[in-house]
């Protein structure tokens, strides 16, 4: 496994944990053999959440990685809040905040030190939120390894 083996690195280790596939799926038990037939009337599918790995990440994979997680959400008047408390619960070192609808053009990178919106270069025609989230993670897991280190 890519984590248990990143171990060694401690605090040089990055996770960027871009985002997640889904928070639920189907069973496999659940799932039909053949294709559904459309004649065969209304279907009813029950979904399963994911189990959170986050914890697991922090606390027995590589529990001195430098860990960023994203949160999105499609309301931005809980967005924040649920950032914190992902970084307070998963004890994340940041967590990147995107509204689903401005993702491309801003986030905000939510740290235990405050907020700091990041957002895509305007003049630049083809720029992206990206380049610049990137730069900032790095100048704080850079600023996270001098603090490990002395």
């Amino acid at each position: 496994m890519v984590a248990t083996s990143l171990r060694v690195l401690g605090p040089h280790a990055m996770f960027y944990l871009a985002a997640a596939v889904s928070d639920f799926y189907v069973p496999w038990k659940s799932m039909a053999e053949h294709k559904i037939q459309s004649g065969s009337g209304p279907l009813d599918m029950s979904l399963v959440q994911v189990p959170k790995m986050l914890a697991v990440l922090r606390k027995e994979w590589a529990p001195f990685a430098y860990c960023i997680s994203f949160k999105l959400e499609t309301d931005k008047n809980i967005l924040l809040k649920k950032a914190d408390m992902a970084l307070s619960k998963y004890k994340m070192h940041v967590v990147v905040a995107n509204e689903l609808l401005t993702r491309k053009e801003e986030v905000v990178v939510v740290t235990g030190d405050g907020k700091v919106p990041v957002c895509r270069d305007k003049t630049q025609v083809d720029s992206d939120v990206e380049d610049p989230l990137v730069k900032l993670l790095v100048e704080k897991h850079s600023i996270h390894l001098e603090d490990s280190c002395s």
